[in-house]
């Protein structure tokens, strides 16, 4: 499975983190981070194989994991550069944790809901660690960028295999690893990098964060659990409306064309937002303005969507 790629590059993060953090017992670390990740690790793979783990046990597994995690690593939102909102999280640490420990639970989410397509999240993923890893060096964060190399080498050598012939699939359980690390490297970097704008990770993150907090209100507004499953995310959309339109063939060699041609119009879109994150990651000035511009765009373009009033460039 996929996910055995992702599993090799994490256990080469922890031997690296290690060595480099100087830790005094790094086999208490070890298994405490093991701890931590092992029930949404355990949760995925088991649905991968079985296909019949209760969506509410998958949540109430990783949100476990995310717990976990934020108290064993010590995560906190430390910083949201809104003065009262800072002030109650400096006063009050366990509204810190809570946030890290909540946003680590949606990142988990968010990566399993965008991988829909041949090559979709893997390549969301990698833009993603690229400009994690590129931050963390101009912040001298040796530690957390040997995390993001590291797992960036284990994706793109499962994208080779995933993209575009669908040779091997991530799964749940490689879909949680990945969110996961890079949540947790998120809050890390911030938490440990005053320079580095709390604002960074969010426009960075910003069509996974959109997908899955779009998600949820849909199902809420529809009287539906957040934790079932529909297919009415963006990527599903512009599969069904646009892709298909132009391939109509159901022959196993079309339909397998058609899902590969659906992930570049969300590398797209993903990138509108990665790159001024990338640009801009010490400047909250200008990094809230590109987040609610693309919030905006994603809504636009959704709604466009759904009403069958597709822009015509984007038919081609």
């Amino acid at each position: 499975m996929g996910v055995s790629f992702i599993s090799v590059g994490l256990f080469a993060v922890n031997l690296g983190l290690y060595n480099s953090q100087k830790i005094n017992d790094p086999l208490r670390w070890w298994v405490c981070t093991a701890i931590a990740v092992a029930p949404a690790w355990i949760a995925g793979i088991v649905e991968d194989v079985t296909h019949r783990v209760p969506p509410g046990l998958r949540l109430l597994a990783t949100a476990t994991s995310a717990v976990l995690l934020a108290i064993f690593l010590e995560l906190r939102v430390v910083r949201t550069d809104f003065p009262i909102l800072d002030s109650l999280l400096g006063r009050y640490s366990f509204l810190g944790t809570s946030l890290a420990a909540l946003a680590i639970l949606a990142m988990t989410h968010a990566f399993n809901i965008i991988d829909g397509y041949n090559g979709l999240a893997s390549t969301v993923t990698m833009m993603i660690l690229i400009v994690l890893a590129y931050v963390a060096m101009k912040v001298g964060d040796w530690h957390y960028m040997a995390v993001f190399v590291i797992l960036l080498g284990a994706t793109i050598a499962f994208w080779f295999w995933n993209y575009p012939r669908g040779l091997l699939f991530i799964g749940d359980g490689g879909a949680y690893l990945w969110g996961i690390v890079i949540a947790v490297g998120s809050i890390a970097l911030v938490q440990r990098n005053e320079a580095v704008s709390p604002w960074f990770p969010v426009l960075l993150l910003a069509y996974p964060i959109l997908e899955v907090v779009f998600s949820t209100y849909r199902k809420i507004a529809r009287g539906q659990s957040p934790s079932i499953a529909d297919a009415l995310h963006l990527h599903q959309l512009i599969y069904r409306r646009i892709v298909r339109a132009t391939i109509a063939s159901n022959s196993a060699r079309q339909m397998l064309l058609r899902n590969s041609r659906t992930s570049p119009y969300l590398w797209g879109v993903a990138i509108i937002a990665v790159m001024p994150a990338m640009l801009f990651w010490q400047n909250t000035e200008i990094l809230i303005p590109f987040f609610v511009g693309f919030a905006f765009l994603y809504v636009i373009l959704y709604v466009s969507i759904v009403r069958f009033k597709v822009p015509k460039w984007l038919k081609r």
